[in-house]
């Protein structure tokens, strides 16, 4: 999936929430934090959080309760 294409999945009027990191894909719509594509105020459906998730109070193993949906293309 190329950027473009993520941009998409940005969880407005029932698209998937869909975020990048460290390459793979991940499919959040089940979270009941990423409502509409929002993060609490801080990040957006349809990014790469690769380097915004070093910042957040919690690891990236949070994501691994997700399911992966791709790859992201460089």
């Amino acid at each position: 999936m190329t950027k473009d294409e993520l941009k998409k999945y940005n969880g407005e009027n029932g698209i998937p929430v869909y975020v990048a990191y460290k390459g793979k894909v991940y499919d959040l719509s089940d979270s009941g934090m990423w409502v509409g594509g929002d993060h609490m105020g801080e990040h957006t459906a349809g990014a790469d959080l690769t380097d915004e998730i070093e910042d957040a109070p919690h690891d990236d193993r949070v994501l691994e309760k997700f399911k992966v949906v791709g790859d992201l293309e460089e």
